[in-house]
Order: C-alpha cells, then sequence, then structure tokens
C-alpha cells in the first residue's frame, strides 16, 4: 500500500496517457472535470499564500501534468460530443447553459474573450516575465557566489550556512530555467483549446446533419452548449492554471504570502487611500454618473483612509515609548555597579581592530545613505586571506566627537596608530614626478604612502588625469590607509585563538602531520612567534602545510625559532620570490663582500641568542648609504629590497627595521632561479674596507 501511494503520481501520468485512448461514461468524466477544478483552484491559492517561488518548486513539473490532464479530459470530452450527440455529461451542459442564456453568439464571445485573456493577457506577461527572470537569475549567479564566499571568507556565515545558500541559488536558477519553458505549455494550451473548440463545432454540425439528420437549428443549439461548455470546463481550469504562473513568476520581492503582502503594503497609505475616495466624491457630482454607488466606495474607502491613518499614528507612538523603556536604563547606585564584577569586566574589552570618524565622514560607511566603506571592507578581507593566508577579525567602526569633522583615526589593539584627514566632496589627485601642467586644490599628503597630493574639486578630475594625475575618489583613500596599516601590523592580529583555527582548519587535510608536529616537536606559542614573524616581513602564511612540514623535518637539526625562520623562508622560495618579483626581475640593493664579511664577524652570541655588534659610526654609515639608495626606488613600483646572503640576512634585516621598517631583506637561496636580479644599489662601508686592507 506504502508503495503504491509512492507511486501515485506515476501512475496519474499514465493514467492521464490512457485518457487520450480510453472512451470514459458522462458520469467519470464529470468526476474528472470537477478533480481538475478543484487541482487549478488549489494550485492558485497555493501560489497566493507561499513567501518565494521555491516554496512550490515543483510547480513547473505539475504545470505540465495538469495541463496534459486537460487535453486527455478535452480528447475524451470530444469524444462523447461527436458519438453521444452532444451528450458530454452535466459538468458541460450546465457550464454551456449557464454562459450561452439561450444566446449561442453570445456564449461563443464570451468563450473566446476568456480564451484571449488567458492567451494575450495572462499566458503571454507570465512567459515574458519567466524568461526575463531566468535571464537575470543566471546572470546574477556569479555575483550570488561571490558575496557568499565574502561572507564565510568574513566569518558571518559558517561552511554549513554557505552550502545551504549555494544550493538554494542552483535551486533559484533551475527553477526559472524550468518555468521559461514552462509558460510556453500555457501558450500551447490556449492555442490548442480554441481549435478543439473549431473541431468540435464543425465536426459535430457536419455529423448532426449529415448522419443523424438533424435540423440545422437543432444542430446548432445542441452542439453548441456541448461545445461552449466543453470549451469553458477546459479553459478555466487553465485560466486559474494561468493565473498561478503569473503570481509564482512575479513573486520577485516578499516578506510574506500574497495575501499578507497585498493588505500591508495597501493599508501602509492611507493618504492615497483618501485621496481615492475623495476623488471618487468630486466625480459623483458630475452628471449622469451613479451617484449613489460613487458616494457608497467614496465613504468606505475615506473611512478605511482614517481608521487606517489612526491606527499607524497610534501603533508609532507605541513603538516610540517602547523604544523610550528600552533605552532609559534603571536607576543603578554606584555601589551596586562595583559589586557587580561582569560590569567592571565589560570595561577591560579591546576591539583589535577599531575606525573612528568625524561627523562628516559617516556616511561613508553609513549603508542607509549609500555608503560603501562596509562593503570594501568585506572584499578586502577575503583579498588579504587569499593572499596571505591570515582572516583579520571584524573591524569595529564609531562615530568620534573627540575628531573634527573631516578626521579619521585607526586603532590596533585599543590604541592609534594612524591617522588621516579627507574632504568627502573632493577627489585626491596624486601629484606625479613631471606633471605636464597645474590645477588649483588645497595641498595635502596621502595618508598610505605619504605622496605630495591635492583635494581637487569635481570638475578638475579629467584635467589633473590629463596631466599625469592620479585621481582617487575619497572612499578609495580611507579603504587603501586602513589596508596598508592593516598588512603593516597584521602580525599584531594573529592570536592564540587565530593559531588555533588555522592549525583546526589544517588538520582537515593533513591530520597526521598537524598531530605529529603539535605539541610535541614545537608549541603553540613558538609556532605563534614564527608565522608572526613571517607576517612582520610580508611573507604569505597560506601554505601552512609546507610551513609545518619545514618544521617537523628541521626539528632532528635544531628547534631554534630563528633557524626554523630560515629554513621555512627558503621552503617559501617560490612564495616570496611571487610575491616581491615584477615581471621576472626583481631590484635590489646588495651589500659588497667586505661588508657582508664585515657584519659577519661582528655577530655576537649572548644570553638571549646572537645579536649585531656593530661600530657606531659603521652603523651611521650604514643607514647614510641605505637612505641614499632607497630613494632611487621612488619611481620604481616596487618596494625597496635589500639582497644578502643566508646567514647574515635576519641580521640585516633587525638593523634596517629600526630606521626603515617598509624595506625588506632577502636572502639569495629564497629567490627562484629563473629571476633576473638587477642591482640598483649598493652599500660599501668604510670599516669594511679598512679593515680589509
Amino acid at each position: 500500500m506504502k508503495s503504491l501511494f509512492n507511486n501515485i503520481i506515476s501512475i496519474f501520468v499514465i493514467f492521464i496517457v490512457l485518457l487520450l485512448i480510453i472512451p470514459l461514461n458522462p458520469f467519470v468524466i464529470d468526476i474528472f472535470f470537477i478533480l481538475n477544478i478543484s487541482l487549478s483552484l488549489i494550485i492558485l491559492l497555493i501560489t497566493m499564500n507561499i513567501k518565494e517561488a521555491l516554496e512550490f518548486s515543483i510547480f513547473p513539473s505539475l504545470l505540465l501534468i495538469t495541463t496534459l490532464f486537460r487535453l486527455g479530459l478535452n480528447v475524451s470530452s470530444t469524444r462523447l460530443i461527436l458519438t453521444k450527440q452532444g451528450q458530454a455529461g452535466q459538468v458541460i451542459s450546465a457550464f454551456g447553459n449557464f454562459v450561452l442564456q439561450g444566446n449561442i453568439v453570445v456564449g461563443v464571445v464570451i468563450f473566446l474573450i476568456i480564451v484571449l485573456v488567458q492567451f494575450i493577457v495572462i499566458s503571454k506577461g507570465a512567459e515574458r516575465v519567466a524568461e526575463v527572470a531566468a535571464r537575470f537569475t543566471l546572470d546574477a549567479m556569479p555575483g550570488k557566489q561571490m558575496a557568499i564566499d565574502a561572507d564565510l571568507s568574513s566569518g558571518l556565515i559558517d561552511e554549513q550556512e554557505a552550502k545551504l545558500r549555494r544550493y538554494k541559488i542552483q535551486k533559484e536558477a533551475d527553477f526559472y530555467g524550468a518555468m521559461d519553458g514552462a509558460t510556453k505549455i500555457v501558450k500551447g494550451d490556449a492555442i490548442m483549446s480554441i481549435i478543439i473548440t473549431v473541431i468540435n463545432f464543425v465536426a459535430g454540425t457536419v455529423i448532426g446533419i449529415i448522419q443523424s439528420n438533424m435540423a440545422f437549428g437543432e444542430v446548432l443549439q445542441v452542439y453548441s452548449i456541448a461545445t461552449i461548455g466543453d470549451g469553458l470546463v477546459s479553459q478555466i481550469p487553465a485560466l486559474l492554471i494561468s493565473t498561478a504562473t503569473g503570481m509564482i513568476v512575479t513573486r520577485a520581492v516578499s516578506e510574506g504570502s500574497l495575501n499578507t503582502d497585498v493588505t500591508s503594503q495597501f493599508l501602509s497609505q492611507p493618504h492615497a487611500i483618501i485621496t481615492g475616495g475623495v476623488i471618487l466624491a468630486v466625480i459623483s457630482i458630475l452628471p449622469s454618473m451613479p451617484h449613489i454607488q460613487l458616494i457608497m466606495i467614496s465613504a468606505v474607502l475615506i473611512a478605511l483612509g482614517l481608521t487606517t491613518s489612526k491606527r499607524m499614528k497610534a501603533a508609532a507612538i507605541e513603538a516610540v515609548m517602547q523604544q523610550e523603556e528600552a533605552e532609559i536604563p534603571e536607576e543603578i547606585q554606584p555601589e551596586d555597579t562595583f559589586k557587580d564584577i561582569n560590569s567592571v569586566y565589560s570595561l577591560l574589552n579591546v576591539e583589535p581592530i577599531e575606525m573612528e570618524f568625524g561627523y562628516s565622514l559617516i556616511p561613508l560607511a553609513d549603508e542607509s545613505s549609500g555608503g560603501k566603506l562596509i562593503n570594501r571592507i568585506v572584499i578586502f578581507r577575503r583579498q588579504f586571506a587569499q593572499e596571505m593566508g591570515l582572516v583579520i577579525p571584524s573591524i569595529r567602526l564609531r562615530d568620534s566627537s573627540n575628531l573634527s569633522t573631516n578626521q579619521y583615526v585607526i586603532k590596533i589593539k585599543g590604541e592609534e596608530v594612524a591617522k588621516g584627514e579627507i574632504l568627502v566632496d573632493y577627489f585626491l589627485a596624486l601629484e606625479p614626478p613631471n606633471p605636464t601642467g597645474e590645477i588649483d586644490g588645497i595641498d595635502t599628503i596621502e595618508p598610505a604612502y605619504g605622496i605630495p597630493s591635492k583635494w581637487i574639486t569635481p570638475d578638475l578630475k579629467e584635467d589633473a588625469e590629463i596631466y599625469g594625475y592620479t585621481v582617487i575618489d575619497p572612499l578609495s583613500v580611507v579603504v587603501t590607509h586602513l589596508s596598508e596599516i592593516i598588512r603593516a601590523h597584521s602580525y599584531e592580529l594573529l592570536t592564540r585563538n587565530e593559531i588555533m583555527q588555522l592549525i583546526e582548519n589544517l588538520k582537515k587535510t593533513s591530520k597526521e602531520l598537524v598531530e605529529e608536529a603539535f605539541p610535541n616537536i614545537i608549541s603553540y606559542g613558538n609556532f605563534q612567534k614564527i608565522l608572526g614573524n613571517l607576517l612582520k616581513e610580508g611573507i604569505p602564511i597560506k601554505d601552512l602545510s609546507t610551513i609545518v612540514e619545514c618544521i617537523v623535518d628541521s626539528s632532528t637539526e635544531t628547534r631554534d625559532i630563528d633557524t626554523l625562520m630560515g629554513n621555512i623562508r627558503v621552503e617559501l622560495k617560490r612564495t616570496i620570490t611571487r610575491k616581491f618579483c615584477e615581471n621576472g626581475q626583481m631590484r635590489v640593493i646588495t651589500l659588497d663582500g667586505e661588508t657582508e664579511r664585515l657584519i659577519a664577524s661582528s655577530l655576537i652570541k649572548g644570553d638571549r641568542g646572537i645579536y649585531l655588534a656593530l661600530n657606531p659610526d659603521v652603523m651611521q654609515n650604514f643607514v647614510a648609504q641605505l637612505s641614499e639608495n632607497i630613494k632611487k626606488f621612488g619611481e620604481l613600483s616596487q618596494a625597496p629590497i635589500i639582497l644578502t646572503s643566508h646567514v647574515i640576512r635576519l641580521y640585516v634585516y633587525r638593523l634596517v627595521e629600526q630606521f626603515y621598517p617598509n624595506v625588506y631583506v632577502l636572502s639569495f637561496n629564497e629567490i627562484a632561479n629563473n629571476v633576473q636580479i638587477q642591482a640598483v644599489g649598493n652599500i660599501m662601508l668604510e670599516g669594511a674596507r679598512a679593515q680589509s686592507s
């Protein structure tokens, strides 16, 4: 019995096909006509009560089944009409007599109007909406997928939620694609109904006159009732299904069922309802108008509008009062506050990253007023995770009365690390080395890179670009500054919790490696130091498996963090090369051989490890030469890089970092063999030459 119930739809479809062949008696066909009307009515009611189209995703298949059912009944009723002299059941007779009312012409006209309304208005409109919906749904799929990936990368949703959203997007595309084809079935059904009606009428007239020897008037009376009745019995369900099709493909934006949406949205505009009632009252003054009917409807509309308006005002006042009650805190005595330890601990929370804005910059972050700062931050977080392998925490945005109207402040762990000032209604023009013309503007310094710039009005944007200036909108200035600050301080954002998250993520693909490494070979704290040092020097940590494998392989020789760092950097040579190489070339500052030997000989091993002990004069000479060589990178699109031997790389970096934190120090072992190295500068220390001589 259960198996029969599970396959009832399959059996029903087979039975529909058999309707085209097996003749039915009038009693049975009446049952199926009533069933057809009931199914069509239920489908229409379902489409009006669902919140979104995917809740009724079987509709395209159901549309095909109901259309086939109607056609099967049409064939069966046609067989009865032509063989039983129009006696095709009580349902057809009742519909024919009710519509015709003794007038064949009126019945034919009404039938044609119903068919044409369905064919031209509803079916054609639903077909066009379904076609456009299918096209736009497919076009929007990549954007929706990217939005899901962005939310997943930013931590707004988990993997399970992302899978559900992707599945829903795929189902939505499949549904509208199926609806695009299913509406063609509705259109064909309307055409077929006209053909069947014509066949019934013509064939019935021929059969009645030639075979049954009936008078022409009697033939018209008998077969017109049966033909029009049969057409209406099939077209009324078809009209209901066509209306349901239009309903389901036009439910683009809804918060509830159609009944709820229509009622709430109509009643949310009481002034329009009152205005409509007043206009009807004015029209009722005109002569030859139905005054009583107009006045009745006008009174109903005005009363409905006034009642709705009073209800909305009362609801608004109640909402304001509830909000005020929620905002008014309970009276708490100071001693009670200090007794509650939780209230004290809440004061100790520190946000990893914060941005504070002056009053004029709030619209940049306010999505309700068109601000796109949050969207740009979400995109940056995703890009940073893909590039560096670290998911930066959420960024707290807030306004501050302590700042001037055009200022913003970036804080890391509660402390200010950068500040900037922008003019929202202007563009920032970065000055090129040799501009071909001058533009008027407010002189300033670009906050992220310290480039001399000018704030210019929008009408000067094209002139500035012609003169060689790089023109940036204010939002991009803020986002660029924020991104550079995060890159520079990313190692500070690598918390122990984030380390555990990274390890757990690696465990999904390399469980044995993680169990071998942690905590027997390396502790979580030391692993955090290694990854932090890599991030501090701009090295991505995305390839965690290689990093952990290198630590495990090197553990037989050493567990010193500095030595492990050097080995890891060599293993990541492809990553480092990709990061710092441009078009197969890498421009660097080199150290001459004597300088490298001097630095190597100045390494001293102390209680806290090895450190570099250079003569102050030699160190000052080194920094001065480095400063001159860094200037040569001003016109290049590459960050300054110092290239040294593997032995002294770490110690040169520690020396350089104190004076130029944006200069990278690499060793020859960390660069791939296919890179062309071009030395744009060389450092030769006086102490090294004196020592060699």
